[in-house]
């Protein structure tokens, strides 16, 4: 039983599932070249918007042909912008596994009322993506933020599909393979792995998801901001760095900051390798020990970046409960802040381990996850 505080604390205790840490020895310094107080269109904005947008592929590995644009609304307006655009023609698979996706099946059937056939899989578990009907849209997340559980890999999509497939890969860009081929629309925001700063949204689609935009009208109207067509044809400046709205010039240096940043590592391997190291430093201390589990069941299916834990000792009478109070006395002590599980998903911890994040500052947390455990129970001992 752990009774004293251990004896060393997290250097950064920034663990946030999104907005998620800053990459180290990070400083607002670092944006002291952002053209603020001046246009987008003008030539510098427009350089660094389509900068942001050339480094994103290159270090991505995004494919020649396939479009990059910036959009408003984080990732959640990338992924609405693709939704109300390309889906309606065919059918629709929609895939939840946590809440981000659930929010996609929620669109699809009360907003869009299109023809969907829902699959869901309770948290910790995933939906078996080979019995889906990939002549049918396809919409899923690659990484379940809320959840822990992420894709394996993309075998189960076929090369041959009718379909286009969406997918929300938030809290997967920067930190895990993605296989473009298998992907014709993809989105993210900036603030999740590279630790960037909110409301922009990254867009990327395939020349089949274009096609799509060419060939087809939704029965719908479109708000502006979601328009990414002009007398039939794809707004091709859209994705040259001509965003639909105003973008924070502040927010888009932070972006290219972060991408020297991973430049300078090594790049998207080098990015992977850090996310991994830290979601190792978690698996050896749930191997360690027997009171908490990985709220997802199968190590194949595991997420690197938002790792969700559940405590699991019989002793624990109320688990909500117990969990919270975990998770405000890592707070308290300032050595893990914002660690509880997202408000839909079942009582745990929740524990960023983004590329951004110190490999050492994972290993030194978990000995004050190990402590705050163990003084709960005593508490709820005396209580009892």
């Amino acid at each position: 039983m752990v009774t004293t505080h251990p004896a060393t604390r997290p250097a950064n205790p920034r663990f946030s599932s999104g907005p998620c840490a800053k990459l180290p020895n990070w400083t607002l310094d670092a944006l002291k070249d952002a053209p603020l107080g001046r246009s987008h269109r003008a030539a510098v904005g427009k350089a660094k918007l389509k900068a942001a947008i050339d480094r994103t592929r290159a270090i991505l590995g995004v494919p020649e042909d396939y479009r990059i644009g910036i959009v408003p609304a984080s990732d959640t307006g990338a992924y609405e912008m693709a939704m109300w655009t390309m889906l309606g023609q065919r059918p629709v698979e929609m895939v939840a596994w946590e809440s981000f996706g659930a929010g996609w099946v929620t669109d699809a059937v009360k907003q869009l009322k299109l023809d969907a056939r829902v699959h869901e899989a309770a948290y910790g578990e995933i939906v078996d993506m080979a019995a889906l009907d990939y002549d049918r849209d396809v919409c899923f997340t690659w990484n379940g933020t809320t959840s822990g559980v992420r894709m394996p890999d993309g075998s189960a999509i076929p090369a041959d599909r009718g379909g286009l497939t969406l997918c929300d890969a938030t809290s997967a860009a920067f930190a895990m393979d993605l296989p473009w081929e298998k992907l014709d629309v993809t989105t993210f925001s900036w603030q999740k792995v590279l630790g960037g700063e909110a409301a922009h949204g990254m867009l990327i689609l395939s020349p089949r998801a274009v096609e799509r935009l060419e060939s087809y009208t939704p029965a719908w109207p479109l708000p502006k901001i979601f328009r990414l067509t002009k007398g039939g044809k794809l707004n091709e400046g859209i994705f040259r760095g001509e965003t639909i709205n105003t973008p924070s010039m502040l927010c888009v240096e932070d972006y290219l900051v972060a991408l020297d940043w991973a430049e300078s590592l090594g790049g998207l391997p080098a990015l992977i390798e850090r996310s991994d190291a830290n979601y190792g430093e978690i698996a050896a201390f749930v191997e360690e020990h027997d009171w908490i589990d990985f709220l997802a069941a199968d190590p194949a299916t595991r997420s690197t970046t938002s790792v969700c834990l559940k405590f699991t000792d019989d002793r624990i009478t109320d688990g909500a409960a117990f969990a919270k109070a975990v998770a405000k006395r890592l707070e308290a002590e300032g050595v893990g802040l914002d660690m509880g599980a997202y408000r839909d998903a079942p009582a745990g911890l929740r524990i960023w381990c983004g590329s951004t994040v110190e490999t050492a500052d994972v290993a030194a947390l978990m000995p004050w996850v190990e402590w705050a455990f163990h003084a709960e129970l005593e508490e709820q001992a005396k209580a009892a």
